[in-house]
C-alpha cells in the first residue's frame, strides 16, 4: 500500500513538472513561420534600397553574439555589423537597389531555419552578386538573423 502511495505520489509530481514545462515552452506561430521570415526579408530589402541601414539592421538579433561572416572575417556583434555595413555602404548610391533570392529554406529545430540564398545589388556602375548563409531564430517573438555568412 505504502509504494502504491508513492508511486501515485511521484506520478502527480511528475505529471505537474510536465505540464508546467509546456507552459513555459516558446510558442511558435504555426503554418506562418516561413512567410514571416520571409517578410523580414522584403523589410531588409526595402529598407536597404531606401539607403537605411538601421531598419535594415531590424532583421538582426541585437545581441554581442550576433555572427557576421564576410570578406573582413568573423565579426561578433550587431554594433559591429552595423559600423562595418555603414562603413562599407557610405550612401545610397554605394548601397544600390538589394534583391534577395532564397535557395534553401530548412527548419533545423523547433525555432531555428538555415537558408541559404542569392544577393544582388543594382547600382549605376556595377550589379555585384554573391551568397549567403543565415541562421533564422525565434527570440521574443520575432524572426530574426543570428549568423550571417555572406560572400561576393
Amino acid at each position: 500500500m505504502e509504494f502504491r502511495i508513492k508511486s501515485i505520489c511521484f506520478f502527480a509530481l511528475f505529471s505537474i513538472v510536465c505540464l508546467s514545462s509546456c507552459n513555459t515552452m516558446k510558442k511558435i506561430p504555426n503554418g506562418k513561420d516561413e512567410s514571416d521570415i520571409k517578410a523580414v526579408m522584403k523589410m531588409q530589402e526595402q529598407a536597404w534600397s531606401d539607403g537605411d541601414v538601421h531598419q535594415f539592421m531590424e532583421g538582426y538579433w541585437n545581441s554581442e553574439d550576433l555572427t557576421f561572416v564576410g570578406k573582413s572575417g568573423i565579426n561578433k556583434g550587431w554594433k559591429t555589423t552595423l559600423n562595418n555595413y555603414i562603413k562599407g555602404y557610405p550612401s545610397k548610391d554605394a548601397m544600390g537597389t538589394l534583391t534577395f533570392d532564397i535557395l534553401e529554406m530548412n527548419r533545423i529545430s523547433e525555432d531555428a531555419y538555415h537558408m541559404i540564398g542569392r544577393y544582388t545589388l543594382v547600382r549605376k556602375a556595377d550589379k555585384p552578386t554573391g551568397l549567403f548563409t543565415l541562421i533564422w531564430k525565434y527570440i521574443d517573438g520575432k524572426w530574426l538573423i543570428v549568423s550571417d555568412h555572406t560572400s561576393g
